[in-house]
This record gives structure tokens, sequence and C-alpha cells, in this order.
């Protein structure tokens, strides 16, 4: 979810476990494997999102001939996956961890290494823009 395709997603699997194998002799408790894990696993995603964040875009007569194709469903499908890419990384983060993994707030804030205050506000700040977005689009598929 955090990267938009399922290849990326691989690749950050598959990098969260080789980077794991190779730090297991660091994990000082074994209670917290699942955390670390995570914490590696997001690094490794936002790695790869940065490298991607790097590759030139499509051409826009490509892009183009894409969005011709079903021009009539657009108006009416609300994608969450473009309502999160609204959002900065993050925000993402947050709304990701704790919404797709079910985490507490304050498990996220120690995952991210964010006091929980912050990171309540950058969880209601997302929610917000994700409902003010969504209440756009909802207002732009019927006109």
């Amino acid at each position: 979810m955090y990267l938009g395709n399922a290849e990326d997603a691989l690749d950050a699997v598959q990098e969260t476990a080789y980077r794991s194998y190779k730090a297991i002799g660091r994990l000082k408790e074994p209670r917290f494997f699942k955390t670390w894990l995570m914490k590696i696993a997001i690094r490794c995603a936002t790695d790869i999102y940065r490298r991607r964040k790097q590759v030139s875009p499509w051409s826009p007569a490509y892009e183009g001939e894409l969005l011709a194709e079903d021009e009539t469903d657009i108006p009416l499908a609300i994608s969450l996956q473009a309502l999160l890419e609204a959002l900065d990384a993050t925000e993402k983060q947050v709304v990701v961890l704790r919404y797709y993994y079910d985490l507490t707030i304050r498990e996220v804030a120690e995952l991210l290494e964010l006091p929980l205050g912050t990171a309540k506000t950058i969880l209601y700040r997302a929610l917000s823009k994700l409902k003010q977005q969504a209440g756009e689009e909802g207002r732009d598929a019927y006109r």
C-alpha cells in the first residue's frame, strides 16, 4: 500500500528480509521483533520510494492514452490509493500503520520515532486532508 505497486512492495519485502537477517544479532529484546522488523520495512520502503522519485515520469502522450481508456469510470471510482498519494510521506506512513496494520497511535509513534503528540497531530492532519479530498472528488463526480 505504501509503495503503490506490487513490484516495489516485493522489492521492499526482499530487502527487509536481507537487512533483518544481517542485523538479527543486534536485536536486544526478542519481544520487540515485530516492531523492529516493521521499522526495517518502513526504511526499505522509504528508500525505494526515494529512488523511484528520481525516475523520470512517462511521456505525456502515453499518460493521456492511458487515461482516455476508462474515462467514464474515473468520476465514479474514488481510489483510496489516489487519496493517499495526496499525503506527504510521514502522513502516509502514519495512516497506513494506524489503519492498515492496525497499530495503536502509541506504537506508530514509537515505530516512526516521533513524540506521541506529534504522531497524533500528523494523523489528524492527514485524516482531515483525506476527508477534504474525498469530498472534493465526490462533488466532482456529480458535476
